[in-house]
Formats: structure tokens, sequence, C-alpha cells
């Protein structure tokens, strides 16, 4: 993923910067829990996606809150029109207001407000919340993990090998295509596979022990930041198809403690290619 020059010459501490991320996510999702159901109906966007009106007026209102309080830093939205695709400053904010809008719009509860700050091209902090869950996580100081070291013993004592683990997956495409062959490999070798339809509960999934690891293919900047700058707070893994370090626009990500991280990694480059 390209990244362009840092254009916020804002450098308040990084708790300070997550009191406006929180109060801009109260914006949105108080609003929220009050809409309409004319608010949740859908419609398509040039890319096949369903969009609703409320996925509009959550990522505004969050961002009115964040430009009135963090005005040196850009806010990067799903529903943002650009002209330089999915590209993101080195330090911005990163928003999804509805992830998961396929199951917003039908009723489903697994839907999430995803707020992510992006310094130096990589998540600093983050903020979610799942408004029908009535359910919030974020990297402040009563995260649990602390400040652990990617892949260390914070990352819980979930199961180390694809054989023995619960695995939340989203992205897939179909079936003969590469995704789909990923899809296919993990049906035939994990223990459990889940398909929850929203990449940042999926990532909550992995910190909140629900599962053992996630795979999350095609994500978007604004799909993962939030959760990966939680993830890594509390020590897990978070890699590429290629057993690197996930950076925006990789193909997959994969998340779990180290060993299942790089098997998951291994068998994603396997069936991706």
């Amino acid at each position: 993923m390209r990244t362009e020059p840092d254009v916020g010459s804002d450098r308040e501490p990084l708790a300070r910067l997550l009191d406006a991320a929180e109060a801009a996510v109260d914006a949105g999702v108080g609003w929220l829990t009050e809409a309409g159901d004319e608010w949740s109906k859908r419609r398509f966007k040039a890319s096949g996606e369903e969009v609703t009106d409320a996925d509009a007026e959550v990522e505004r209102r969050i961002t009115r809150v964040l430009r009135e309080r963090t005005p040196g830093i850009p806010v990067v939205g799903e529903e943002t029109d650009r002209e330089d695709g999915d590209s993101v400053p080195s330090r911005c904010w990163l928003l999804d207001p509805i992830d998961g809008t396929m199951n917003f719009t039908r009723g489903a509860p697994l839907y999430a407000v995803s707020l992510g700050l992006v310094d130096g091209g990589e998540p600093a902090l983050g903020v979610l919340h799942a408004p029908a869950l009535d359910r919030r996580w974020s990297t402040g100081a009563g995260s649990a993990g602390g400040d652990a070291a990617e892949g260390g013993d914070a990352a819980g004592e979930g199961a180390r090998e694809v054989s023995r683990a619960v695995i939340g997956v989203t992205g897939a495409g179909g079936v003969g295509s590469p995704s789909g062959r990923l899809l296919a490999a993990l049906l035939d070798g994990a223990y459990r596979v889940r398909m929850q339809g929203c990449m940042s509960l999926d990532l909550i999934g992995v910190a909140e022990g629900w599962l053992d690891a996630c795979v999350c293919v095609g994500a978007k900047p604004w799909d993962v930041a939030a959760g990966m700058a939680l993830l890594r707070r509390r020590g897990w893994t978070v890699l590429d198809g290629d057993g690197r370090p996930y950076v925006f626009g990789a193909p997959v990500l994969v998340a779990a403690n180290g060993p299942l991280a790089r098997e998951l990694a291994a068998l994603s480059r396997a069936r991706l290619r």
C-alpha cells in the first residue's frame, strides 16, 4: 500500500488522541442507535458493495468531531470520495462507519464502527464499537496486554496449529477463486471455520478469544486499522500471506498467536497463487 507524505503537524499525545477518538465514535454511535429503519435501506456502490444512508451519516458525524478536535490530522473514511484509490497519508484517521453493512441492513447484530489512527503508516490506536452488542473495545490504558511485544506471551493460550483452531474468515470469493481455494483448505484443515461477515469483529474475536485466528482477504485500510492496533497492543501477531508483518494493501491478513499465524500465512501463500 502506497502512503503519501505525512501531512499532519499535530503531535498530541496518544492518550489525548484516544479521547478524541472516543468522543467521535460516541457521536456516531449515539446517532446510529436512534436512527430509524429508513436509514438502513440498502443500495449498491459501483463496486457492488452494499451501502446505506446510515454509513454516510455516521461517517459525517464522526468526521466532524475529529476535524474539530484534531484539525491537523486528515480523516479517510470508507465513504469518502477519493481520486487516489486506497492510498492513505502516513498519519491519518481511518474510519469504517459501519463495518458489516450487509449484516446491518438485515438486522443482524454483527456490525461495528471502526476508527483507527495511523502514524508513520502503522496503526497506533483504535476504537471499535458494536452498537447492537453494546460493546466497545479500544487501545486505552485499561486494555489487556499493555504494551506487550507482538507475538509475545500476552497472546493467550489458544490453539497453536490450524487443525485445532477456530478460525474466522472474511472476504473469501467464489469456489474457483484463489480466496475460495483458501477457504476450502481452511474448511478441510481447521477444527472449525466461522464466517461473521465483519472484519473488525473477526479481529476483536482473536483479541477476546472467541476465535483462535482470523483470515481477512482483500482488506481495505479502514477495515483493519483499529483492530490491528488493538491486537498488536495485546501481543498478537498480524502477518500477510508471505509471513511478513502486515501492511495495508497486502492481499491477505492473518492474525493469531505467532506459530498459528505463521502456519496460516504459509497456507495462504500456497492457495492464493
